[in-house]
């Protein structure tokens, strides 16, 4: 369940950066979005696995 919630709001957070960047298609806005994005996505996969411990 707490994986589904997480992936819910990559996908709020990705869909909310890709109007952004559709509205205002400046290259360092691009490039910043990108990396937020692939952070998001590293977080996400990386914290969001099976539990430790």
């Amino acid at each position: 369940m707490n994986r589904l919630l997480a992936l819910i709001a990559f996908l709020a957070l990705a869909a909310f950066v890709l109007v952004l960047v559709i509205e205002v298609p400046s290259p360092d806005l691009i490039v910043v979005a990108t990396l937020t994005i692939a952070m998001v996505a590293y977080d996400f996969v990386t914290s969001s696995g099976k539990p430790r411990g």
